[in-house]
């Protein structure tokens, strides 16, 4: 339970079916006392309106670990994270079992907005939900068997609209707050001053370059830039120009065209596949190339146990090395990648 309007409603609709549930809050951050958590107080109190207990797990040292570190490190090589899908992995949907091992649950539940089914073999599978505007299927792309074989998403047949109604029936304190759009750990969202605080690492000047290797101009830092960037680059061209690339090695950033950000082809790698154990053959999927992508039409093939080749149909713009590579089938999540 973050204290949100999702996974308030989602406690709720569990306890109504009969569950017997307990509320936890994991508080990630040490730089607040876990008390003072964000949204500790009113998940304390829809959980002592529901009628379930309700506690707050420390995993604040873990977060920095898992996540965070992970973050920056993704940056510094010239990479765009994204920091939801480490923390699903390792936080929400491992930690936290650790969580429901200790007060005897069978199942771990959140307000996702995703459904879990099994097919006549056994595998758990992962759809997208009914709700399409709030889907979350493209940062659970890495969980695991195990992991969903334990997991519970109560809200993946409902629409936004009908949970906000429900918290306003019951009169949940949270039912009228907006959802956040921020990485929940950089609430302003100025992650340069994140990483330069948490690292205390100067990050050099460098060249603007373009993609003959022609030096443009000097840039003020590689994490102050990501693919597909036009505003901010400090330099002026005359024309629109933008990031089209980062070499985290020799400290340059690369500049072009509008033309240069489209590509057709990516390899990824930490593959994880939900819908079939390997792929052993070309296969026509949907692929999204980040959270607020259109899923678009491609031939991915498994080059080995981690790593795919994806080719899509028509070029695709800003393809970012970091970022997931999610393939889908209609509404069903085939597995995912990060990009290379």
């Amino acid at each position: 339970m973050s204290g949100g309007i999702d996974s308030s409603v989602a406690a709720f609709l569990l306890k109504e079916q009969g569950f017997d549930c307990t509320g936890v809050m994991m508080h990630l951050f040490s730089s607040e006392t876990p008390s003072d958590a964000c949204g500790s107080k009113d998940a304390e109190k829809i959980a002592e309106q529901i009628g379930i207990p309700f506690e707050i797990c420390d995993y604040s040292s873990e977060f920095e670990r898992h996540v965070i570190d992970y973050f920056i490190q993704t940056y510094i090589k010239g990479g765009t994270p994204n920091p939801c899908v480490e923390c699903n992995r390792t936080m929400k949907f491992g930690k936290l079992y650790e969580v429901a091992l200790r007060y005897g649950c069978e199942k771990i539940a959140t307000g996702h907005y995703a459904n879990i089914t099994r097919d006549t073999n056994g595998r758990y599978l992962l759809s997208a939900a009914s709700d399409d505007s709030k889907d979350q299927t493209y940062v659970l792309w890495s969980l695991s068997q195990d992991q969903l074989s334990r997991t519970i998403f109560p809200l993946g047949g409902l629409r936004k609209s009908e949970i906000r109604e429900i918290a306003l029936e019951q009169g949940f304190c949270n039912a009228n707050r907006r959802d956040s759009q921020d990485i929940c750990f950089i609430p302003d969202g100025d992650y340069v001053s994140f990483i330069e605080t948490h690292t205390n690492i100067p990050f050099p000047c460098g060249n603007f370059v373009d993609r003959n290797g022609r030096i443009l101009g000097k840039h003020q830092g590689l994490i102050r830039y990501t693919v597909g960037q036009r505003k901010g680059l400090g330099i002026a061209f005359g024309k629109p120009t933008y990031v089209c690339g980062k070499d985290a090695v020799t400290n340059t950033v690369i500049l072009g065209d509008n033309e240069d950000l489209f590509q057709k082809e990516l390899t990824a790698h930490s593959v994880n596949l939900i819908a079939t154990e390997q792929i052993d053959h070309p296969i026509h999927v949907q692929a999204k190339i980040r959270y607020s992508a259109k899923a678009a039409s491609a031939i991915v093939e498994q080059t080995d146990t981690d790593t795919l080749r994806v080719r899509f149909d028509e070029p695709q713009r800003a393809i970012c090395k970091g970022q997931s590579l999610v393939m889908y089938d209609g509404n069903l999540v085939i597995g995912g990648g990060i990009i290379d």
